[in-house]
């Protein structure tokens, strides 16, 4: 049966567990609901994240023709399986007596039970790790860039491996915090400077441009490069596990939809914008962390700094998923100390050891960000809809599934094997 995991609320045996879920890194627990303008911010802060800053040189190696349809599919993807999840979750709430689903998680245990509740809970754990471990190397390769680019150097440690342990004990003190309440002004300050430096940046790419045109700009680069680049644009939409939260808090739930397609449409015109200027900006030339082609300045390295600044106080944020799914698990939903220092011990370690950015990125776009944004929804979708739809509905499913399925395992394969080849 397809809802063999669902009882009527008065029952206690397979009810959705009370227990916590995951919730969304930036908007906590919300005590309103919200207007259409906040949800359309609140989208844009969910999904926009430290991706972007790797267009530029996925740009340069599919070609920037290639870049741009590939981002555009990208978001017209990502916004049609975000919705799957929304009408999923509303078809399961709309028979009468079942439980509030909250979450992602939440969804996975309604239609899979066990088994769909782990599935969504490691990816979410890999995902979001995946995400700080991104930050965490671009803050060190661009604190080294700015303050090391002639000494190599530092206290007898590599300079990137210097920064990640310079700031190591301050994260373990950010990440004790057990409530992202007291984080929510810093998080508002990160995301105002990262939206300001991002604008410095495309402003320094046309003036470079005009000054500088590059000449032999690729716009094709070949299907060899396909899988790369794919693994990038996924990466940059990085914010499915938390539309549920986002469509629970709208206030006027009709028009979600709308307002969801508005937000990924600016944001599109926003990364191909910031992918096209930046690599017609510097060409060949372009380096796989955009702001590192600026070259030195005052202006340069405050909108550097503002960055790091932006992803150093984002990380616990972003971290906080972690440790709901760590603590509901292992510790009984109770606060663990311990768990969060390990766990960040753990991300620090992985970030020494990737040597690229861009390539990392992909690698996670590749791997964790097609299953959760794409089989999986795709898969839950199929599975709610099965006896209602018709044929061409479910064969679109299918399609989502298995596409996204061939492209997590043969992108993480071709991932790996770019980061392989840049350490030989």
């Amino acid at each position: 049966m397809v809802f063999m995991v669902f009882e009527k609320a008065g029952s206690s045996t397979d009810a959705l567990p009370p227990l916590p879920r995951e919730e969304t890194p930036l908007l906590g627990k919300a005590t309103q609901l919200s207007s259409q303008s906040k949800t359309f911010a609140n989208v844009f802060i969910a999904i926009v994240g430290a991706g972007v800053l790797g267009l530029p040189y996925t740009f340069k190696k599919t070609g920037w023709v290639f870049g741009v349809l590939m981002i555009l599919a990208v978001s017209l993807s990502t916004y049609h399986c975000m919705m799957l999840l929304v009408y999923t979750r509303r078809k399961l709430e709309s028979k009468q007596g079942f439980s509030k689903i909250n979450s992602f998680g939440d969804l996975g245990y309604s239609v899979c039970g066990s088994f769909g509740r782990i599935a969504v809970d490691v990816m979410i754990v890999l995902s979001q790790a995946g995400f700080c471990v991104s930050y965490l190397m671009f803050i060190a390769n661009t604190m080294a860039y700015v303050f090391n680019s002639s000494v190599p150097t530092v206290l007898g440690l590599r300079a990137k491996a210097f920064y990640i342990w310079a700031g190591f004990p301050f994260q373990l003190g950010l990440n004790s915090i057990p409530t992202l309440t007291h984080l929510a002004p810093i998080s508002i300050f990160a995301d105002v400077v990262d939206i300001g430096a991002m604008g410095i940046v495309m402003v320094e790419d046309v003036v470079m441009f005009t000054k500088h045109q590059q000449p032999n700009l690729l716009a094709f680069g070949g299907l060899n490069v396909l899988l790369y680049g794919l693994g990038v644009a996924i990466y940059a939409y990085e914010g499915v596990g938390v539309v549920l939260p986002l469509e629970s808090e709208a206030r006027d739930k009709e028009k979600f939809g709308r307002v969801l397609g508005l937000s990924m449409i600016f944001i599109s015109l926003m990364y191909i914008l910031f992918g096209v200027l930046g690599y017609f900006a510097f060409g060949d030339e372009t380096k796989d962390i955009i702001t590192t082609n600026l070259g030195y300045g005052l202006l340069s390295n405050l909108v550097q700094l503002g960055l790091c600044i932006n992803l150093y106080f984002t990380f616990p944020l972003m971290m906080n998923p972690v440790y709901e799914v760590f603590e509901r698990r292992f510790f009984e939903g109770r606060y663990c100390v311990w768990q969060r220092w390990l766990v960040v011990l753990l991300v620090s370690l992985v970030a020494l050891s990737i040597p690229n950015f861009a390539d990392f990125l992909s690698l996670v776009g590749s791997s964790v960000c097609v299953l959760l944004g794409f089989v999986l929804p795709s898969l839950f979708h199929l599975i709610v809809f099965k006896e209602e739809r018709g044929y061409r509905g479910l064969l679109l499913d299918a399609v989502i599934l298995i596409v996204g399925l061939i492209i997590a395992i043969s992108g993480t394969w071709s991932s790996v094997m770019q980061i392989f080849a840049v350490r030989t």
